[in-house]
């Protein structure tokens, strides 16, 4: 007999007894109103943790920069490079080229983010010369462009501060690369939320198509008003574009995978990843050899490291792309949709599913 009706000897008949406190909270919509009451709580303080950690006082960690020639052999400049590493607390890692050419090669690589060269006559040195790269991290570019005339002054060389690799005008703190792949991140998730909700009687195949189709139309949009709209950067439009359609596909199908994987709560997985420590960590507002040393690493494992990363590169160093942030982001796409495929039978959506859960 159940907990809710009572047989009551010598009578036919049994009386339904009102379910208990618990029971009815259970099954009422109050229970998951709570849950979310709680866990939007908690998530507005990550979220704003999250990105004051990283951002509100960056510190250099790890700086590759180039010496040239025999800009550490003679005493005044061996003095300057071991000002500039005790400035920096030995953060400035000194890797030495015999040319310059080699070293603007690793410029344009984005394995240094400086050169130092010294300038002489006859043996005497006379001053130093810093090249910074501005396109390769603003933050870096200024904490160098900073300490290295206050250390000049104090072992009494003369610095020249250069910067070889400018940000582009419209954009002189490097953070529209950053706001235009984190437009591409989120409304790629929301996206996919959408269609769950809107959609939902979509087959795979068909959830998969749409999302492909709004992520290339999306991607052509940020671009498009990025560039011929507001004037803010001057892209390479068809890589750019690219790189924004995958990135919107990519976490479009990331939701999808935790939403067959979980159902209802896919949101929190997808946010915390994409979001909480994705978007923090990408490279974009603040300089990965500004973040704490685990966040860069982990960055460039994620979509919006990968996005950020190849937006980059394809803005300010053409043809030196690298296959790295592609293969990330293609990666978590490919994983995401075979989750989805394999286990498709446990997605909410679908003709089949729509029709059962409505009977």
């Amino acid at each position: 007999m159940s907990d809710d009706r009572e047989e009551f000897p010598g009578r036919n008949d049994t009386v339904t007894r009102p379910p208990g406190r618990w029971a009815a909270f259970k099954a009422s919509p109050f229970l998951p109103a709570t849950v979310l009451l709680f866990i939007l709580s908690a998530a507005a303080g990550l979220f704003a943790g999250s990105y004051t950690y990283v951002m509100a006082d960056p510190t250099p960690h790890h700086i590759p920069a180039a010496v040239v020639g025999a800009a550490r052999d003679t005493p005044r400049a061996a003095a300057f490079t071991e000002g500039m590493e005790k400035a920096l607390n030995a953060s400035l890692e000194l890797r030495a080229y015999d040319s310059y050419a080699h070293a603007r090669v690793d410029v344009d690589e984005q394995r240094v983010f400086a050169v130092l060269r010294e300038r002489g006559d006859a043996g005497r040195l006379t001053g130093v010369d810093l090249e910074v790269v501005g396109a390769a991290g603003a933050a870096v570019a200024q904490v160098l462009a900073e300490t290295a005339p206050r250390v000049g002054q104090e072992v009494g060389v003369p610095v020249a501060v250069k910067d070889i690799k400018p940000l582009q005008r419209g954009d002189p703190r490097g953070l529209a690369l950053f706001y235009i792949s984190l437009a591409a991140v989120i409304i790629g998730f929301i996206g996919a939320i959408q269609l769950s909700v809107h959609a939902g009687r979509l087959n795979p195949a068909e959830r998969i198509a749409f999302i492909l189709a709004y992520a290339v139309l999306g991607g052509f949009s940020i671009a498009a008003v990025a560039d011929w709209g507001l004037g803010a950067l001057d892209l390479p439009f068809g890589e750019s574009w690219m790189i924004l359609s995958l990135t919107m596909f990519t976490s479009g199908m990331v939701f999808t995978m935790f939403n067959t994987l979980i159902g209802r709560w896919a949101m929190l997985p997808t946010w915390g990843l994409m979001v909480l420590l994705g978007n923090p960590s990408s490279g974009g507002a603040v300089s990965w050899q500004m973040l704490p040393s685990l966040l860069g690493h982990i960055g460039r494992w994620l979509p919006p490291g990968a996005s950020v990363n190849a937006q980059h590169t394809a803005v300010y160093f053409g043809g030196h792309q690298h296959a790295f942030p592609f293969l990330v982001l293609t990666g978590w796409a490919v994983l995401s949709a075979a989750v989805f495929l394999i286990w498709r039978h446990r997605h909410p959506g679908g003709r089949e599913r729509v029709a059962a859960a409505a009977s």
